[in-house]
């Protein structure tokens, strides 16, 4: 109980880096080797970002050719960089 109560709190303190931008979804994406960050859901971190609601993610990811329920150690390279692209633009 102990861990997973740490663990949500590290990931809502990661989420909560890029809400305020302090952190963005590319060095999120950097970090993917780290077990927290691999085990955190692409649309967590995506919706995060200011300006990013459900439907908004749920349409970047589809663009993407991300699965809904991808976490992001499960992203291939190709996959980070069309989200991050298309962040971008």
């Amino acid at each position: 109980m102990e861990k997973a109560a740490e663990a949500r709190t590290a990931r809502s303190a990661l989420l909560a880096g890029v809400k305020s931008g302090t952190t963005s979804v590319a060095e999120v994406f950097g970090r993917s080797g780290e077990e927290l960050v691999k085990k955190t859901r692409v649309a967590q971190v995506l919706r995060a970002v200011p300006g990013y609601g459900p439907t908004r993610v749920a349409a970047l990811m589809a663009v993407s050719g991300v699965a809904e329920k991808r976490r992001v150690g499960g992203l291939t390279e190709q996959q980070r960089e069309r989200l991050l692209q298309a962040l971008a633009g």
